[in-house]
Formats: structure tokens, C-alpha cells, sequence
């Protein structure tokens, strides 16, 4: 004797006639849970982020008097700052700093490629060795590449009197002072930039490079045709914080050029320019002016990045 078939929609409980149907719970419904793990993080971004911004904008219309106390006075700092003489050169300035520090993103590209080669021994090691700086506080490192830098007895100098290039005072010189700070910035990225890379490059299949060996390609050729590609999206994601961190320049320069430096006045970032005009010179709400214009070029600069990122970086 066979078992009747079942008809579709069989299991399912049909209300007697009569009693209304339990309206079903939607999927998505879950009540307040979602906003008390969301909350915490909502509620802290919203204190110690948007709220300064939104303070700070507001001060950059405002002049403070000395012992406290705003006043409205419109745009007044944004005039001064745009007709300021000194701004275009603290701009260019973070600009070339910058543009140097982004040089290490193909240099750690190919330094972890270099470390991700099968059969390396101690990988781990130079990994940490390249790291370590990273973690270090920026001012102690400043201290330390201030004695390679010296003029008179760092061995930078003494390396380069070796092969017979005379040397210079590399933080008390215009010009090199920027370039001096540019290149510790540099050597202090590759650490985070190369545990970065490292980690996509483990997850590109071997397989491609054996395949490409066999077509007879050269490691260059498996370098650009297969590990740049394959790695776009963490190339372009430690660019964007190399450029972001690279426009806030300002510890390494304070630390390692020195405010009472005379050379300072040819180096200064637009940071400096707003530690100078808050702190020594007591004008915040002119500070608050270079706080919400240095804001907005991140913004825009990031935004650009995102808008190009679409034409070299692809999902493979």
C-alpha cells in the first residue's frame, strides 16, 4: 500500500477558521540587540570624533581673547589664512613629504616578495626587524636618526666620507631638512606597509607561479603580471593610510628639525602651521581655520584615491 503524496505546503500549520494567523517575524527583525553591540561605537565616534569637528568648525569662525572667551567674526580667518604667505610653502612642503613617504609602498611591495619567496629562513625575524620601528615612539626614533643626521660626527657623514662625498648639516639645511625627515618617515612606513603585503601575498595560490614558469615568464614578469594584481586591494589600502598619515606630518618634524631650528621657517607643514598659530601664538580660532582646512584636503585627497582605484585596482 503506497503513502498518499504530499501535497505542496504540507507540515505547515493552518489556523482553524476563525483564529486569526500569527503574523510571521520578519528575518530582519531583531529588536534593540543590533544597537547595543553597535551603540558603545556609535556613541564613542560621536563623542571623540564628529562633536570636535563640529566644535572646531565652529571655533574657526570665532576669535578667542587671552584669557579665554570667543567672538564671532564670520570668515575673517579664512581670509587671513588663504592671503597667509606662509601657507603655500607649509602646503608644498607636506606635499613633497608626502610624495617621498609613498615611495615606500613599492618598496615594501617588493621587499614582501622578497621575504614571501618559499624557502627563506629567519622571514619571521626580518619581519619583526622591520616592525619594530613601527612601534617604537615616533620622538625616541627622532632622537636616534638626529645623531646619524649630525653634521659633525654622524655616521652618516663618516659612511659618505668613505667613498668621498663631503656631507652636510642634514636637519639645519634648506632643503635637506624636509628631505632628511621624508626619508626617517619612509624607513618608519615599511614596517606596517610590509606585515600588510605579507599577509595578501600568502594568499596568492602558488600555483600561478609554477604556471608561469613553466611559460618560461621571469620573476619580474611574475612580479608585475601576477603578485601586483593579485595584491591591488592592499597596495591601494596602505596608500591611502601612507598619504593620510603623510599629510599630518608634524612629531617626526618637531622632533627631529626642532621648532627653535631657524631652518624650521623653510620646512613647516600645514600641522605646524597650526600647532604655531594655537599654541605659541595663542590665536585658536585662526588655529581652528588650519584644523578644518587640513580636514578637508584629507578628505578630498582620499576621496580622489577612492575615485582612481577603480581604474588600477581589480577584482581578481
Amino acid at each position: 500500500m503506497t503513502a498518499p503524496a504530499t501535497a505542496p505546503g504540507a507540515g505547515v500549520t493552518t489556523p482553524a477558521p476563525g483564529v486569526p494567523a500569527r503574523p510571521r517575524r520578519q528575518p530582519t527583525a531583531h529588536g534593540a540587540w543590533p544597537w547595543l553591540f553597535v551603540g558603545p561605537l556609535m556613541f564613542g565616534i560621536a563623542v571623540f570624533y564628529l562633536w570636535p569637528i563640529v566644535r572646531t568648525a565652529y571655533f574657526s569662525f570665532t576669535e578667542w581673547g587671552v584669557f579665554g572667551g570667543s567672538t564671532w567674526i564670520g570668515a575673517d580667518n579664512y581670509v587671513r589664512l588663504f592671503s597667509d604667505p606662509e601657507l603655500g610653502g607649509a602646503a608644498l612642503n607636506t606635499l613633497i613629504y608626502t610624495a617621498i613617504v609613498v615611495l615606500g609602498v613599492p618598496i615594501a611591495l617588493v621587499l614582501s616578495a622578497l621575504l614571501n619567496r618559499p624557502g627563506l629562513r629567519g622571514a619571521k625575524i626580518y619581519r619583526t626587524l622591520f616592525f619594530l620601528p613601527y612601534v617604537a615612539m615616533p620622538v625616541a626614533i627622532a632622537q636616534v636618526w638626529k645623531v646619524i643626521y649630525n653634521g659633525d660626527f654622524g655616521i652618516l657623514n663618516w659612511t659618505l666620507g668613505l667613498v668621498g662625498i663631503e656631507g652636510t648639516y642634514w636637519v639645519s639645511t634648506p632643503g635637506w631638512s624636509l628631505v632628511a625627515t621624508a626619508v626617517l618617515g619612509l624607513w618608519l612606513s615599511l614596517g606596517f606597509n610590509i606585515i600588510i603585503l605579507s599577509a595578501a601575498l600568502k594568499n596568492v595560490p602558488r600555483e600561478l607561479y609554477e604556471a608561469a614558469s613553466l611559460d618560461g615568464a621571469s620573476p619580474t614578469r611574475q612580479f608585475l603580471s601576477i603578485t601586483v594584481p593579485m595584491v591591488g586591494r592592499s597596495v591601494f589600502f596602505v596608500t591611502v593610510v601612507t598619504v593620510i598619515a603623510g599629510l599630518q606630518l608634524f612629531d617626526l618634524l618637531y622632533a627631529l628639525v626642532g621648532a627653535s631650528n631657524p631652518v624650521m621657517r623653510e620646512t613647516k607643514s600645514l600641522v605646524f602651521l597650526f600647532y604655531e598659530a594655537s599654541f605659541p601664538n595663542n590665536e585658536k580660532g585662526y588655529g581652528a581655520a588650519v584644523a578644518i582646512m587640513i580636514l578637508v584636503i584629507i578628505a578630498s585627497v582620499t576621496a580622489i584615491q577612492f575615485l582612481l582605484q577603480r581604474k588600477w585596482v581589480h577584482d581578481v
